[in-house]
């Protein structure tokens, strides 16, 4: 099948070195020249496990194509995948600017049927604008052309992303005619091969799918991060809280793990999106409020818990993290804790020697050159000179380290463990003093 995709970012990029690999011809367009020139070299501007092996293997094998070529875009795929970026307001609604323009080109264009299925994460009700945006400049030109209109969310991890699309828990479809869910089971049957994965709805219904899994989940590390507070005022261990609620099957124990926050280019920006479309309807959304508010607390409690170890005095401290992206195996920083972390940091005097093993980069062109900023090239180096170490980020590399080799390097001999990767006892053995998340601070004199 041929299929036009529209945004070379995380979601189109992902979907188009996936659908090419099981034999489909796929055009990815894009307006910046830059990114095609990198991505026409099987170079992936986005870090991802596994997308630049499939970038280069269809790229060889002719399945997959780069352009900024509009009018080849609509002529090339029956497919018309929008997936490019809608960024947040600074109200919280979702930007559909980009996803209009698209839709108003294909509509220029377009001279016979085409299905156009929406990828990007958009608020209920998108579709109908692509939709009239469509018909709109279709009437302009005084013609007549059949085509549908369909929702295809992603469900995407980041770090896993090509397997969650390879083998996903589900593909949801919202569609409005039979001809669209026949195409779309098609594209789709090669990853639907051991049961039947696709989940078919109206269109409304499928768009808000999207929106109400990932509040579910940030409500669910919200609520737990909530209870970890608590519970380290009470004098419990939030971990072996978790344990015990996991081991409920109707609790279970993913998204239970307390922490410094989530960021990402999605929870944030999906909880605020939803959180204004209730309000515009009339609809309270105190729940979703909540949680937004209880992470924008959540990432600061580091800080605190550092601050407060040091009796407020951080001027000239040198301050080592580990981890910058907000989660392991990607190099997205977008609403990440540890931005959070390092801002409050300089703010009070200190400075920052940071090591990631992916995010660097992105550190250096959000941040620039700054005295009070160190990025190292290893885990270690960031020790160097440093008053402690905080754990922002659960890297693997980061889960088992030298604890006597932590404590000889720092000026002062203590862990703020944003994660909770450690076990206490592990840390004040040899000899550091150990400030987690939900659980007392343990020293390491007892």
């Amino acid at each position: 099948m041929k299929v036009t995709i529209y945004g070379t970012g995380y979601v189109g990029l992902v979907t188009g070195v996936c659908l090419a690999e099981v034999g489909n011809q796929v055009l990815c367009i894009d307006i910046d020249e830059d990114k095609l020139a990198l991505l026409r070299k099987g170079h992936s501007p986005i870090y991802e496990p596994g997308i630049e092996e499939l970038l280069e293997e269809n790229i060889r094998n002719n399945r997959i194509r780069f352009s900024s070529d509009f009018d080849e875009a609509v002529t090339f795929g029956e497919f018309q995948f929008i997936a490019v970026g809608t960024p947040p307001d600074e109200d919280g609604s979702a930007d559909l600017k980009h996803v209009l323009a698209v839709a108003k080109s294909i509509g220029e264009r377009v001279s016979s049927y085409r299905l156009v299925v929406t990828k990007s994460t958009v608020p209920v009700g998108t579709s109908d604008k692509v939709r009239r945006a469509i018909e709109e400049e279709i009437e302009s030109r005084g013609i007549q052309v059949d085509f549908d209109v369909a929702s295809n969310p992603e469900f995407l991890k980041e770090g896993a992303a090509i397997n969650d699309f390879m083998k996903p828990d589900r593909i949801v479809v919202g569609v409005d005619s039979d001809l669209a869910e026949a195409l779309m089971r098609n594209l789709y049957a090669p990853f639907n091969r051991n049961h039947d994965r696709m989940v078919v709805m109206d269109i409304r219904s499928s768009e808000f799918t999207k929106y109400a899994s990932n509040s579910m989940l940030a409500t669910k590390i919200s609520l737990m991060n909530e209870f970890s507070n608590i519970a380290e005022r009470m004098g419990a261990d939030i971990e072996k809280v978790r344990i015990g609620m996991g081991s409920d099957p109707r609790i279970g124990y993913h998204f239970i793990y307390p922490g410094c926050g989530y960021g990402g280019s999605c929870f944030p920006k999906d909880v605020k999106a939803l959180e204004f479309s209730a309000k515009e309807i009339g609809v309270p959304a105190d729940i979703l409020t909540a949680v937004e508010r209880v992470n924008d607390r959540q990432k600061r409690i580091m800080f605190e818990k550092i601050r407060d170890y040091f009796d407020s005095d951080l001027e000239g401290k040198t301050i080592a993290l580990w981890g910058l992206s907000f989660k392991p195996e990607t190099d997205d920083m977008r609403e990440a804790p540890s931005r959070v972390i390092m801002e409050l940091l300089w703010e009070a005097g200190a400075r920052v020697s940071a090591y990631d093993p992916e995010a660097s980069n992105e550190a250096r062109r959000i941040y620039g050159e700054r005295d009070d900023l160190r990025i190292c090239s290893s885990a270690d180096e960031a020790l160097m000179q440093a008053d402690a170490l905080v754990v922002v980020t659960e890297w693997k590399v980061f889960r088992s380290p030298d604890f006597s080799m932590i404590r000889d390097r720092l000026n002062v001999p203590v862990i703020f463990d944003g994660r909770n990767i450690y076990d206490p006892s592990h840390v004040t053995a040899a000899g550091l003093d150990y400030v987690s998340i939900g659980r007392k601070p343990v020293l390491a004199d007892g």
